[in-house]
């Protein structure tokens, strides 16, 4: 799930790990209302939520042994299911299995969070910006985990970074003002609110007309969607423009006056997420 700050997302999660009462609707795990058989749906769920929330005096494995016997675990298979965690989760070797929480880093304490949420073989697994505070390395090794974990559970998981819901992420949804906008795969979205290129183009201010005039020569419907110091950006839809048109055009300008840098990219998740959350405050306003 996608979202801006405030859109309802974490929100979403408390509702349905049981945190928060819903005011209204419905929502099911397995068949089983959330209103009314919780406790069943305890345990087949995961969480890792927003903000770490450990024990400092415990270690790693020492939480990861009391989630499991939560989740009906005992004698040999408790023992594999937590060093196969550790393993996963980059927190078995050099002695960071028996640390103790409060000594962890944050990068650390995330992973471990994750590890909890997916002990004992839960079916569903709720996961709230996941990889806030890691660093590259321990970020890709997160997302490992998370890719071999979806093979055979439903992984709900919110983010603020385009990049992991492009990288983990079989369906996209995009959460404004407490409303679930859209929902689709990253490729089915590009195309339902893409469907243009984005056109950059970085000159002195002086030229910023010249700039919009070939532009408007491209196709006279295109949008300009960013202005800023003299670098515009515009959307041109594809069925309007060629890229060869595109590049003999910038060619032009090139000799006509200094251009200090351009580009030319199809439609992003991001540019999508912008879109989506544009037009939903757009009809709220008008509503």
């Amino acid at each position: 799930m996608l979202g801006p700050n405030g859109a309802g997302k974490s929100s979403f999660i408390s509702m349905m790990i049981g945190l928060t009462e819903p005011s209204s609707g419905a929502a099911y795990v397995q068949g089983q209302d959330i209103r009314t058989h919780m406790k069943a749906i305890y345990t087949n769920m995961g969480v890792c939520p927003q903000h770490d929330l450990l024990w400092e005096s415990l270690t790693g494995r020492e939480h990861l042994l009391f989630y499991g016997r939560l989740k009906n675990l005992q004698g040999s298979a408790l023992t594999k299911a937590v060093e196969e965690s550790l393993k996963v989760l980059n927190l078995f070797y050099g002695g960071v299995a028996d640390k103790q929480a409060g000594k962890y880093s944050g990068g650390m304490k995330r992973r471990l969070s994750v590890a909890i949420s997916l002990i004992g073989d839960p079916k569903v697994v709720y996961m709230d910006e996941p990889s806030t505070g890691l660093d590259p390395a321990s970020r890709n090794c997160l997302w490992n985990a998370i890719r071999l974990a979806k093979q055979d559970r439903a992984i709900i998981l919110t983010t603020h970074s385009m990049e992991e819901a492009e990288a983990l992420c079989d369906r996209l949804g995009i959460f404004v003002d407490g409303r679930l906008q859209c929902v689709g795969n990253p490729k089915e979205l590009k195309g339902r609110y893409g469907g243009t290129y984005v056109f950059t183009m970085t000159t002195s201010s002086d030229h910023e007309k010249d700039v919009e005039n070939m532009v408007q020569r491209l196709t006279p419907n295109a949008n300009k969607i960013y202005h800023l110091s003299g670098t515009q950006k515009f959307e041109l839809p594809k069925e309007d423009v060629k890229i060869a048109n595109i590049f003999q055009a910038v060619e032009v300008a090139k000799r006509n006056f200094t251009v200090f840098a351009w580009g030319l990219s199809d439609t992003t998740l991001e540019d999508v997420f912008i879109k989506v959350a544009r037009e939903a405050r757009a009809f709220d306003t008008l509503s």
